[in-house]
């Protein structure tokens, strides 16, 4: 299935993928590509099947995943991965290597041990809605998931995310059950860090316990003087929590490895 994408870049600049994590969309990547990519790169976010404006049905499975992005993505790029979308960009790489130029990996959900990830999608089938704007951004705030986000941010967020249902009240663009298949996933075995052999750039933010002190020491084993760490402050939404910091560190690592 080919996926819906938003498009920042003039056509023929070098590509950026950019590829968001379960329960968000490919919006997310806003403000980085209009604000410091789009003048020298092409972004390409994507909606991943089963949130935003792509098609929602089944099935939500890592395979499935993929042989969506290898639909919709053909030539080499840069990927940029957030959460769900940097275990994503580690597939592509995996299976196939030659379109990923370079990877971007914003505190990747690389693996969730078996009783977390299950945990977590029993939750997400649980129904949510807001009355308002205000109690969606209270419930963001109080997730765990956002430390320091300005609220113009979660406004944002709200704005192109939220969907006004029959009933009235508001509700997320994205299937619930795709979301929660998407923790399921992620509970499968990860490529080997060895099959990830590109320049790399991982963000890992203080506050968050995504990415384990031993994923990190197998990512430097195996990429070595590939891999670029960035530490940032706030949650595991970087691109909210820590942007400016966030931004800054993709801006060197692509002119660093361009």
């Amino acid at each position: 299935m080919r996926l819906h994408e938003h498009v920042w870049g003039a056509e023929g600049a070098p590509e950026i993928i950019c590829l968001h994590g379960v329960n968000a969309h490919g919006r997310r990547f806003r403000r980085l590509a209009e604000e410091r990519l789009a003048d020298r790169y092409r972004i390409r976010a994507l909606d991943l099947r089963g949130h935003g404006r792509s098609s929602w049905e089944p099935p939500w499975t890592l395979e499935a995943h993929l042989d969506d992005l290898l639909e919709t993505v053909t030539e080499p790029a840069t990927w940029v991965g957030h959460s769900f979308g940097g275990r994503l960009t580690a597939e592509v790489l995996a299976r196939r290597p030659e379109l990923v130029e370079r990877a971007v990996l914003l505190d990747p959900a690389l693996w969730v041990p078996p009783e977390i990830a299950y945990t977590l999608a029993e939750r997400q089938l649980r129904e949510t809605s807001f009355a308002t704007v205000d109690d969606a951004i209270r419930e963001r705030l109080g997730s765990g998931d956002v430390v320091q986000a300005p609220r113009a941010f979660l406004e944002e967020e709200m704005h192109d995310h939220l969907v006004e249902s029959p009933d009235g009240l508001l509700r997320y663009r994205y299937s619930r059950e795709a979301v929660a298949a998407g923790y399921r996933e992620l509970a499968k075995l990860p490529p080997p860090f060895e099959a990830l052999r590109v320049p790399t750039l991982l963000v890992v933010p203080t506050h968050a316990k995504i990415v384990s002190a031993g994923e990190l020491e197998l990512c430097r084993a195996a990429l070595g003087d590939l891999l670029t760490v960035a530490v940032v402050p706030g949650g595991h939404i970087v691109l909210w929590d820590a942007y400016e910091e966030t931004a800054t560190a993709v801006e060197a690592f692509l002119a660093a490895t361009g």
